[in-house]
């Protein structure tokens, strides 16, 4: 196989290096030269993603920011066979998703949304690895839910990166769900370490402190565009867990003690409901 690969951070690095491992071909696009010149010293990619190389590649990753993956895609796709697949791997689906079907339906080849669901709070090549997503789910959003083929023929394009599990949705749903798995947790990790007392937080601190504070540390910009491009979902969450704060703070204030044991009560019951 033959994949073309547009960025080199977390994902898109992770992505050459399993498809390399594998031994397949891999071309890429990155604006730092210095970090693809690295990632071919790596041997995790084998030449540039140019409009010469684009036409011999069977898979097309897009792993930048949707914008500017929708933007690549747009200027490119005159360039895409019409045999190859293309997955664009970002963090939110119905913006990329309504400008990529159709150009896909109009140039002739197969685009499908995917979402990879791993990750870490660094970003770069240097922090890719071949084995990122093993054992992970991968969210895929197809042009088709009746299309079985289709499906199929995601996951062996995408069996060097050892997937544990796909499954498939609506553009709309997944950014629904997005909001509050990941874009959620981002926001709260980030705001929470910004209390006066972080400063002095060590020798006080342990497992649960590690666990809320570790996204923190993110790549600003990028999600920065994610939050604002998924503002309508990330807005009902935000919204939801403020007016839930406020009743712990009421209690609080008022020492209600039998309020804040019932809110305690119904938090606790509320994940076992959700997690089991």
């Amino acid at each position: 196989m033959r994949v073309g690969i547009l960025g080199l951070g977390l994902i898109g690095g992770s992505m050459a290096r399993s498809y390399a491992l594998e031994g397949h071909t891999v071309y890429a696009c990155e604006k730092d030269e210095q970090m693809l010149s690295f990632a071919m010293l790596a041997g995790a990619v084998h030449e540039e993603l140019t409009e010469s190389t684009i036409v011999h590649c069977n898979l097309v990753l897009l792993a930048i920011y949707p914008a500017g993956s929708a933007a690549w895609l747009e200027a490119h796709a005159h360039l895409i066979r019409s045999d190859a697949l293309v997955l664009d791997l970002c963090g939110i689906k119905r913006q990329i998703c309504s400008r990529c079907f159709p150009l896909a339906e109009k140039y002739g080849f197969t685009f499908v949304g995917g979402h990879p669901m791993a990750g870490s709070q660094f970003s770069g090549f240097k922090y890719s690895r071949a084995n990122l997503f093993e054992g992970q789910p991968m969210v895929l959003v197809p042009p088709r839910f009746d299309d079985m083929e289709l499906l199929d023929r995601c996951k062996q394009a995408l069996a060097p990166c050892r997937f544990g599990s796909f499954s498939a949705t609506t553009a709309e749903n997944h950014d629904r769900m997005i909001a509050f798995t990941s874009q959620m947790p981002h926001i709260l990790s980030n705001a929470f370490i910004k209390s006066p007392t972080a400063r002095s937080h060590k020798g006080f601190s342990a497992g649960s402190y590690r666990d809320l504070t570790r996204v923190a540390w993110l790549n600003p910009r990028m999600w920065a565009e994610l939050f604002l491009e998924n503002k309508d979902f990330t807005l009902f969450e935000l919204d939801t867990y403020i007016d839930s704060l406020k009743a712990y703070r009421d209690a609080l204030a008022d020492e209600d003690q039998e309020k804040l044991i019932a809110l305690l009560e119904e938090g606790k019951r509320r994940k076992e409901e959700v997690d089991g």
